[in-house]
């Protein structure tokens, strides 16, 4: 189901907070190199939902149509619902008529079989984006703290799409795609979700019975709801501790559309926000799937994947581990051929502590390729990571340091980014030029 302009809207503003967020850290903190990762993965989210906005749904400009006012109160739905008649009423108005005892329609005069309010998504998409394109404010009472709808959970309807999830091919690629769209755009999903029995279980049922090689779109809604979940924060710990869901992320970075594969990828790293999580994660099986995963083609799908990676990697043991099968060749060629340079850099920063890393580093080809990059780019935060890199190396490698000596007396590479670096990148500077002074003290000095 595409995106209407309002949910589109609403993801846009919500990506535009959490970006300003990454930006502020980014300014106040020294080591970086996740944040940046995580700054680009929003910008090219930012970029692929303006390539696929809406053009709009055609209401009429002029005046409001009457389908948006309640029947009861004349005046426009904040929170339209449907009643058993199949009338669409606003939420208070017609609540406040069932509670007053009435079991009839106030329009048709039918007799109700149930007092069940249905929420009319339809509707209330097309309200809101009437009132996005003029400008107008949801009415206080709809509010929540951040000025966005604040809708009361549906129990009942949510709890009906929970059981589809064991029913027909049908039932379930309807119900998978109105959970995918429910935790998406409307936060108190998210945050009752795991609240109801066995909810993740049944959630994912279909995938654990192979159905979904029927319908990949099925596996694509179910893995992307998975990931709405995820960013509530009272989420991440069960949905990381349940036995069926990491496995099933796995599975899903293996097989399934590129959609499915990357937001596997992405839930992870939202899932790697608490720092027991990791541990599940890197003892999982995951880490070869992410891997695989940064050798794709596909922008977005190797930023997931570069995110969930870097998260990972700030346990030592999930760093021993990415070595162990090969990240860094990967890294070194995704570099070299010019993709996510800064933020694979960052990465190759985090893991050059590593003794087994400054043994792959350890020749000349790449130390000279890394004085380049520091020369070459205009990248400050590339330059920054290269220097870090070749501290760590240095500090380890006295082989290394004397070229690197070599090279500082002929081109004074380090010396400038002493003057010119950021803070980080002038103190590792710094500190290789302090540590060639002492091996090699009949250099006075390396400075012009």
């Amino acid at each position: 189901m595409a995106k209407t302009e309002s949910a589109a809207a609403g993801e846009e503003t919500e990506l535009k907070k959490e970006l300003g967020r990454v930006v502020k850290t980014i300014l106040e903190e020294e080591d970086i190199g996740l944040k940046t990762i995580e700054a680009t993965r929003i910008l090219c989210n930012l970029a692929e939902l303006k390539l696929k906005k809406p053009v709009g749904l055609g209401v009429d400009d002029a005046v409001m149509p009457e389908k948006f006012k309640c029947p009861l109160s004349g005046e426009r739905m904040g929170d339209p619902v449907i009643l058993a008649s199949g009338q669409t009423f606003d939420r208070p108005h017609i609540q406040k008529w069932l509670n007053e005892g009435n079991l009839t329609c106030p329009l048709s005069k039918q007799v109700l079989s149930h007092t069940i309010l249905t929420p009319n998504y339809l509707v209330r998409e097309l309200i809101s984006d009437w009132r996005i394109q003029r400008g107008i404010a949801l009415p206080k009472s709809y509010q929540d703290v951040d000025g966005n709808m604040n809708t009361e959970v549906d129990q009942i309807y949510l709890n009906s799409l929970l059981e589809r999830m064991s029913s027909s091919i049908s039932d379930q690629k309807e119900a998978a795609k109105e959970l995918r769209r429910l935790t998406k755009t409307t936060r108190s999903y998210r945050a009752v979700f795991c609240e109801f029995t066995d909810a993740i279980s049944r959630l994912l049922s279909p995938l654990l019975q192979s159905k979904v090689e029927l319908d990949p779109s099925v596996q694509e809604d179910l893995i992307t709801t998975v990931l709405n979940l995820s960013i509530h924060g009272n989420n991440k710990k069960l949905i990381a501790e349940n036995p069926i869901v990491i496995p099933v992320l796995i599975e899903s970075m293996k097989f399934g559309t590129i959609e499915t594969r990357r937001n596997a990828a992405a839930a992870l790293f939202s899932l790697c926000a608490l720092d027991s999580n990791k541990f599940i994660i890197g003892n999982s099986g995951a880490l070869v799937p992410l891997l695989e995963l940064l050798h794709e083609r596909h922008p977005l799908a190797m930023i997931d994947a570069a995110s969930a990676i870097f998260s990972l990697c700030i346990v030592s043991e999930n760093r021993a581990k990415f070595i162990e099968i090969g990240i860094v060749k990967v890294m070194l060629q995704k570099i070299k051929d010019g993709i996510f340079v800064d933020e694979l850099l960052s990465l190759l920063a985090l893991l050059s502590t590593d003794q087994n890393v400054v043994e792959e580093l350890g020749d000349l080809d790449t130390l000279r390729w890394l004085v380049q990059i520091i020369r070459d780019s205009s990248s400050k935060l590339a330059k920054e990571n290269c220097v870090a890199i070749l501290y760590n190396v240095c500090l380890k490698d006295l082989t290394m340091l004397m070229v690197i000596r070599a090279e500082e007396i002929k081109k004074h590479t380090l010396a400038e980014i002493v003057d010119t670096g950021t803070t980080r990148a002038r103190r590792k500077a710094s500190g290789i030029i302090k540590k060639i002074h002492k091996v090699f003290p009949a250099i006075q000095s390396l400075r012009k």
